[in-house]
């Protein structure tokens, strides 16, 4: 008898003694790591959609916080000038009964206080929404807050590069130039 034919002798008396050969061990033992490869793999599928869900829920919520905050800016610009104008309908009436006066007063007088009146509560209004004049006479002029309309000879030596006088005031409003001061220079 050949090596090769005591192998198979072998071979087929455990296969009889219920000893597997090597070749259905290995089939079964394949089988046995398949099963937990599997498991895994639905495990990482699992957290990967749970990932991706939360991906998206993210993702919407995002979207939805960007839309809210532009739709409450647009809201905030459009009632932001209602408090102003709400506070200058004092002087609006205040205007409208004084023009009712003029057409019947006679006294200059009083009628002259009477605008005086209306200008102050106008001051005190804007002012006390942020409005704040800009002093400008006898200053040094300075091209961020002053726009020079033209250049006279000044009237003294200290007046030399100096506003001479003011055309129309500049504005701050909560200390933010709003209007630059249109003003005459000496030189």
């Amino acid at each position: 008898m050949t090596d090769k034919e005591k192998d198979i002798q072998t071979e087929r008396q455990d296969a009889a003694n219920g000893k597997h050969a090597p070749e259905a061990n290995a089939n079964e033992q394949a089988g046995a790591e398949q099963q937990p490869a599997e498991n895994e793999l639905e495990k990482k599928q699992l957290e990967l959609n749970e990932i991706r869900d939360k991906y998206l829920r993210l993702v919407a919520e995002f979207d939805n916080f960007k839309k809210r905050n532009a739709k409450e800016r647009i809201e905030l610009m459009q009632t932001a000038n209602k408090e102003v104008i709400l506070a200058l309908l004092d002087v609006v009436d205040d205007m409208d009964r004084a023009t009712k006066q003029l057409e019947t007063a006679t006294d200059i007088n009083a009628i002259k206080d009477g605008v005086m009146l209306v200008f102050n509560k106008l001051k005190s209004t804007l002012q006390s929404k942020g409005l704040k004049p800009m002093e400008s006479l006898h200053k040094e002029f300075d091209a961020d807050l002053h726009e020079a309309i033209t250049e006279i000879p000044a009237p003294s030596d200290d007046l030399k590069g100096k506003i001479i006088d003011d055309l129309q005031k500049g504005y701050y409003l909560n200390d933010k130039l709003i209007r630059h001061a249109r003003v005459v220079v000496g030189k």
